[in-house]
């Protein structure tokens, strides 16, 4: 990223425009989760939003993967979005959610691996 692109935050608009994109691929279902996801997220930010455009890449990422396995938005996320994106982020009482995402992601893999076995 260069001087201007930092000062204008035009990084930051080719990002967005990015995600908007592919979120607009997913399931109705899945962008609603989106939509919460982002407002759930954006006051974790800092000024510029900069430190969490890594975690918006990444929760999309696990969006659009779980889509396109067949899962619903509960059996990824739960019921407790606040609480995801307040593991993701790192907030208070980050470390129990995110001991409790990452035993039900491994449910989730183990099942998945099974169903390959079997």
């Amino acid at each position: 990223m260069n001087f201007w692109e930092k000062i204008t935050g035009s990084d930051l608009t080719r990002d967005w425009k990015a995600f908007e994109a592919r979120a607009e691929a997913l399931p109705e279902d899945y962008r609603a989760a989106w939509e919460q996801i982002k407002a759930h997220l954006f006051p974790h930010g800092d000024f510029t939003g900069r430190n969490l455009t890594p975690i918006f890449d990444a929760a999309l990422g696990l969006l659009e993967e779980t889509a396109a396995d067949g899962l619903s938005v509960q059996e990824v996320l739960g019921d407790d979005i606040p609480g995801f994106c307040a593991a993701l982020a790192g907030g208070e009482g980050a470390r129990t959610y995110r001991d409790r995402w990452r035993e039900q992601l491994n449910r989730n893999v183990a099942r998945k691996l099974s169903r390959l076995e079997g």
